[in-house]
């Protein structure tokens, strides 16, 4: 694969996002209860595959990202014994096509796309593209499980130019203190936000001894634009969910949970 945008996340991401945790239960038991194997789009550094692998089911990942990719290899060599295989390939969403030996297309009774990757997608040619390739590789009644963040208008009207506080964190892995912060910047004609994430990695006296940028874009989506998308690309809409507890999607709900079955 050619370079990825978020190969410089592949070290520090677990740490940065340590503190999302609230998707991993959801995205677990969604697996057990298809059966397997699992096809997971955007795997990056396994944060779901791993402790989906730790249930006993297996778990295909891709991600463009070979550094993301190495990262969850790594991290392999401690799934206990009787976890389920992970396989893990690089390769684009909007383009994979997984085949057996035969030559026979891969399917799978569940795909997911956790933790909003499905927004790493710039246009909608490209949704359709990796909607069509996901349908392509449901087995009959499969169904497609993603989640993406209601845009906030609040936000988008922020100043970008001054970072907003988002979290402090704390490496699982070797204890090392982050503060992190965050500036948007809102283009509302493509519906695209450029992220810059600010990293301040602290010491043992709190002290600053390092500072890290790292810059992405989303294109983020409505709730009836991803409705008629899915609609258009022959899926039936089972559930849309406005958190992980799988509470009723409302006005108020920050998140879209969406569940899919392939039509």
């Amino acid at each position: 694969m050619e370079y990825s945008p978020y190969d410089p996340w592949a070290d520090i991401y677990d740490a940065v996002y340590s503190y999302v945790r609230a998707d991993i239960p959801f995205y677990t038991q969604e697996a057990v209860e298809s059966g397997g194997p699992v096809l997971e789009l955007g795997v990056g550094t396994g944060r779901i595959a791993i402790p989906t692998a730790q249930l006993g089911i297996d778990v295909v990942g891709i991600d463009t990202s070979e550094a993301m990719l190495s990262q969850a290899r790594r991290k392999l060599k401690s799934l206990r014994e009787g976890s389920g295989d992970v396989e893990l390939i690089a390769a684009d969403m909007r383009e994979f096509d997984l085949r057996h030996e035969s030559g026979a297309q891969r399917k799978f009774p569940l795909i997911t796309i956790p933790f909003r990757g499905f927004l790493a997608l710039m246009t909608v040619e490209e949704q359709i593209r990796t909607f069509e390739r996901i349908r392509s590789h449901l087995s009959p009644g499969g169904r497609l499980v993603f989640n993406i963040f209601v845009p906030d208008p609040n936000i988008a009207f922020e100043q970008s130019d001054v970072p907003r506080y988002l979290n402090d964190v704390t490496d699982p892995a070797t204890g090392t203190s982050y503060v992190l912060y965050q500036q948007s910047w809102y283009e509302t004609y493509d519906q695209i936000v450029s992220i810059r994430m600010m990293i301040e990695e602290l010491d043992d006296d709190s002290v600053v001894v390092r500072k890290m940028y790292r810059d992405y874009s989303l294109r983020y989506c409505h709730r009836w634009e991803i409705h008629h998308l899915l609609v258009m690309c022959g899926f039936e809409i089972e559930d849309l969910w406005g958190d992980f507890d799988r509470s009723v999607f409302t006005p108020g709900s920050t998140e879209m949970i969406w569940v899919a079955r392939r039509g």
